[in-house]
């Protein structure tokens, strides 16, 4: 078996929008280097000039170097049949790949991650950067930063890790049944094989602990493994996978609990690479207020913590039609209800029309009593009802409650708390703030599912 030990320098993170200015090839045959190739590239597009003072390679240097297309085929044939290896192999591959791809040729290579390796033949060292790392086990890197250094010194690493694997995690790492090729280079296999087949949510965490991403699954492993498979070459998932240090879990005994959950800590959380779910959505209110004249007037506004509502929609729209449907059903004065500062009816609406009368004769006792009444029947309209359905093993239920039309808590209660009464049992759930999503997905699963739907008294 040969080895391809291999180091490039780009002129960005990410294969779709940066080149390559240098590739250095080192094949290894398990013994020691039996073929090299190095070649600065012109990589047709500027070099910043951090890159510039972090490489030492500037325009001038490359201007006449070739193209990455003209050595295509020579760096292809290098690579072939061989284990590509590299320190954070996902970075260096993704590139090769990328750029061979778009010259015609097709890399699929058995991949070996040397940072990956390393954490497992000397654990607990402080860093396993390439640079920290050598200065730990005494490698001495010359022309640090250039891909013919930095290939030379993971020569010499992965000979210290071969002389050092008595127990065969090379063989294992290569193995297609391993996910090792798939991990990214600072994430233990471990903590990924513990993963439960369960639905759930997933958190990604960085160097420091911080929930960075956080995702929902019906079979969580499964879901995790998705995210590493493939070679896309765009910027945010190569970041991505280089801060992912750690994934840990919470089952779920469905894949609704799993919807809500996720919304739910993103929210709380507002974690780097979650994108969806982290708009902030306003609210809107129903209030009441009595006016210079003693009479009852019902708007729809913006949610204010300053103002004590009557119900909070998520939409406007739906505060609206709701406000309309009563002023309608209960025969109340369109002038006296609103929604901001405008009217709830235009002038040429022909439900205005029916709703126009006398209102003069109307004192403000009687009219006060008729939205009163509206309020009423709009208060009990808004169900109080819980969703019951399975839990994470078969000694409980996953419970969501829903109450005056919002979701407020959910968790799992064992049949033993049940057993105990519903209203007891549900004090012990996880309070949550809902947004127009969660209770789409909520209304949505209770409208599909009406037998694991429970209404409580008022």
């Amino acid at each position: 078996m040969n080895y391809a030990i291999v180091d490039i320098e780009t002129t960005g993170g990410h294969a779709a929008a940066s080149g390559i200015t240098e590739v250095a090839i080192r094949i290894h045959d398990g013994i020691s280097v039996i073929d090299r190739f190095e070649t600065l590239l012109n990589p047709g597009c500027s070099i910043p000039l951090p890159i510039q003072a972090l490489t030492g390679i500037h325009p001038e240097m490359i201007q006449d170097s070739p193209t990455f297309s003209e050595k295509a085929e020579k760096i292809y044939q290098m690579l072939d049949g061989c284990v590509f290896v590299a320190h954070n192999v996902n970075f260096d591959y993704s590139f090769l790949k990328y750029h061979l791809q778009l010259a015609g040729y097709q890399l699929n290579a058995p991949k070996l991650c040397t940072v990956r390796l390393s954490r497992k033949l000397k654990a607990g060292l402080p860093s396993y950067s390439l640079g920290k790392l050598c200065d730990t086990l005494g490698i001495r890197i010359e022309n640090r930063h250039r891909a013919g250094g930095d290939a030379d010194a993971t020569v010499i690493l992965f000979e210290q890790l071969l002389a050092s694997d008595s127990q065969g995690h090379i063989a294992s790492m290569l193995k297609k049944t391993s996910k090792e090729q798939l991990l990214p280079p600072n994430l233990d296999k471990e903590e990924f094989t513990a993963l439960p087949s369960c639905p759930g949510i997933y958190y990604f965490k960085d160097q420091k602990g911080k929930d960075i991403y956080i995702g929902k699954a019906a079979n969580i492993k499964k879901r995790v493994s998705q995210h590493f498979t493939g070679h896309n070459p765009n910027a945010q998932r190569q970041n991505f996978l280089r801060n992912i240090f750690s994934v840990s879990c919470e089952p779920c005994g469905s894949e609704l609990m799993a919807l809500i959950l996720e919304a739910s800590e993103i929210k709380r959380l507002w974690p780097l690479y979650n994108r969806a779910l982290k708009r902030a959505e306003p609210r809107f209110a129903l209030y009441s207020y009595e006016d210079g004249d003693g009479f009852l007037r019902l708007v729809i506004g913006k949610q204010s913590k300053f103002h004590s509502a009557l119900h909070v929609f998520d939409k406007e729209a739906d505060g609206i039609r709701r406000l309309r449907k009563l002023v309608m059903d209960f025969k109340l004065n369109p002038d006296k209800c609103a929604y901001g500062h405008y009217p709830l009816f235009s002038q040429d609406d022909p439900e205005l029309v029916k709703l126009r009368g006398d209102f003069k004769a109307i004192t403000a006792i009687q009219y006060n009593a008729s939205v009163m009444q509206a309020l009423d029947f709009f208060a009990k309209g808004l169900a109080d009802f819980v969703i019951l359905d399975t839990g994470r093993d078969p000694g409980e239920q996953s419970c969501i409650l829903v109450q005056k039309g919002r979701l407020t808590a959910a968790g799992h209660l064992s049949y033993e708390a049940l057993s105990g009464g519903l209203a007891q049992a549900m004090q012990s759930l996880k309070p949550i703030s809902a947004n127009h999503y969660m209770m789409q997905l909520i209304l949505n699963f209770a409208a599909k599912n009406p037998s694991k739907v429970k209404f409580l008294s008022c």
